[in-house]
C-alpha cells in the first residue's frame, strides 16, 4: 500500500489532503500532521464529506525531529509531503533520512532568523539522500514547481537553448479585505520584502526590492495587473541546470493597495523579524502582525477573480529565434466549490499532490536531492491537465517577447 504523511494544516495542506484523496490510484492511506491536531481533524472532516476517504491525523512539532522521526517510524509511509513552514524543511529532511523514507516540499528552507532563502542547506543533503537510497524532491508547487516544470518541458520540445526566462504571478483576485495576503503572511511579507535578485550573464544582479515594476495584461481577459520583479528561488535552480539561460526574472502582481499598506507597515517596523521587548515580552514583530491579519486559509469564502501563472521564454530552436508563453489560469471560485480553498492554496497544493504521486508510482524515481526541472516533465504536464491546472502554451513575436507583451 502506497501511504502518505502530509505535514502541514493551513491552505496548502486542506488541498494536498483533498487532491491526494481524490488521486486513488497513487494514494491508499493518507495520514495529516500538524502541531494543532485540531486543523487536521476539521480537514479530514471535510475530506470525508466530500470524497468518502478517511484521513488518519495526528499532532506533531515538525521542528522536533526525534518525535517526527518516531511517528514516521510508527506510521511507515512510502512519503512525506511538507507543506509546514520553510523553517521547519531541514528538520524534516533529517527525519525522512532517520526513518528511510522519501521527502517532497513545496518551498525551500529558510532560517527563521534571517530574511534569506536559497537551496544552498538543502543542496548539502544530496549524498545522504543518494546513499540511503532515498528522494529528496524540492519546491512541488506552482512556483517553484509548475514554473520549473514549464521550463523544463520547453527545453525539451521546444528549444535547442534557452536563453531568458521571465516567470510572471499574477493574482486577479479580490478578496474583500482591507489588506491580506494570500498565503502565510510571515513567509509572503519576508519574500516580497528582501532584495530582488536576478540572473544576467552569469551572475546574480541584486537590486532594491520592488524597484522595477511594469504593466502586463493577461491572456483570456484576465486583465492588466502592476508586476513587479522579485527573487525567487526556483532561478537559482533553474539557471544552474539550465546554463544557456542567459537571463531569467521573476515577477509577481501586486495591487497599489498592497504596496501602501507594506509600506506603512516597513516603516513603523512592524515587518521586522528581529525580536523587541514589548511589556517585559520578547516579541517579533512580523510573527505578531501575521496573527492579527486575516487567515489566508478563510479568504477562500469571499475571493472572486483568476490567477494567471507562466513563463515567457526565448531561445533558439534550429537556428531560428523562437518565444513562448505557458500559463496556467485557475478561478478562485471553482477551486472554492472543488475543495474548499482559494486559488493560491490550490495552485500550490495540486502540483504537490503530482509530484507525490509521481513518486509513489516510480514515475520519477531518482536517489539524492532532485529539483522539479531534473525529471521528465512530460508525466507531471499530463497530470496537470488531469487534477485542475490545465496549461495553454502560444508563440510570440520577437517584440511581444521583449515587452512582456503576451495579447
Amino acid at each position: 500500500m502506497n501511504t502518505v504523511l502530509i505535514i502541514g494544516a493551513g491552505g496548502v495542506g486542506h488541498v494536498v489532503a483533498h487532491k491526494c484523496a481524490q488521486m486513488n490510484a497513487a494514494y491508499d492511506e493518507i495520514h495529516l500532521a500538524s502541531r494543532t491536531k485540531s486543523k487536521c481533524d476539521a480537514i479530514a472532516a471535510d475530506v470525508k464529506a466530500r470524497t468518502g476517504r478517511t484521513i488518519t491525523t495526528h499532532a506533531i512539532d515538525a521542528d522536533d525531529v526525534a518525535a517526527t522521526t518516531a511517528l514516521l517510524k510508527e506510521i511507515k509511509p512510502q512519503l512525506v509531503i511538507n507543506v509546514a513552514l520553510p523553517y521547519q524543511d531541514l528538520h524534516l529532511m533529517d527525519a525522512c533520512l532517520n526513518a528511510g523514507i522519501d521527502y517532497l516540499d513545496t518551498a525551500n528552507y529558510e532560517p527563521l532568523d534571517v530574511a534569506k532563502f536559497e537551496y544552498s542547506w538543502q543542496w548539502e543533503y544530496q549524498d545522504r539522500f543518494r546513499n540511503a537510497g532515498l528522494m529528496a524532491l524540492l519546491g512541488s508547487g506552482f512556483d517553484p514547481g509548475v514554473t520549473n516544470i514549464f521550463t523544463a518541458w520547453a527545453l525539451k520540445h521546444h528549444f535547442d537553448e534557452i536563453h531568458t526566462l521571465d516567470i510572471i504571478d499574477v493574482n486577479g483576485g479580490n478578496h474583500g479585505q482591507a489588506f491580506a495576503t494570500n498565503f502565510n503572511p510571515e513567509i509572503n511579507i519576508r519574500e516580497v520584502t528582501a532584495e530582488c535578485r536576478h540572473w544576467e550573464n552569469g551572475d546574480f544582479r541584486t537590486t532594491d526590492p520592488m524597484s522595477m515594476h511594469r504593466p502586463f495584461t493577461c491572456p483570456e481577459e484576465v486583465g492588466t495587473y502592476e508586476i513587479y520583479r522579485m527573487y525567487h528561488e526556483e532561478l537559482e535552480s533553474l539557471v544552474k541546470h539550465i546554463p544557456t539561460i542567459k537571463r531569467a526574472q521573476f515577477w509577481m502582481s501586486f495591487s497599489p493597495n498592497y504596496i501602501n499598506h507594506l509600506q506603512v507597515l516597513q516603516n513603523v517596523g512592524m515587518t521586522r523579524i528581529d525580536p523587541v521587548q514589548y511589556n517585559g515580552v520578547e516579541i517579533v514583530p512580523l510573527q505578531f502582525l501575521k496573527a492579527v491579519l486575516p487567515n489566508p486559509g478563510d479568504l477562500g469564502k469571499t475571493t472572486q477573480g483568476r490567477t494567471c501563472i507562466g513563463n515567457v521564454i526565448t531561445g533558439i530552436k534550429d537556428g531560428q529565434y523562437k518565444a513562448i508563453y505557458i500559463y496556467n489560469i485557475c478561478d478562485h471560485e471553482a477551486c472554492f466549490a472543488e475543495v474548499g480553498s482559494q486559488a493560491i492554496s490550490y495552485t500550490t497544493g495540486v502540483p504537490a499532490a503530482i509530484g507525490g504521486s509521481l513518486m509513489l508510482r516510480k514515475v520519477w524515481d531518482q536517489d539524492g536531492v532532485v529539483n522539479m526541472e531534473q525529471n521528465d516533465p512530460d508525466p507531471f504536464m499530463e497530470e496537470l491537465n488531469k487534477w485542475g491546472l490545465p496549461w495553454q502554451c502560444i508563440e510570440l513575436t520577437r517584440e511581444q517577447a521583449e515587452m512582456l507583451a503576451v495579447q
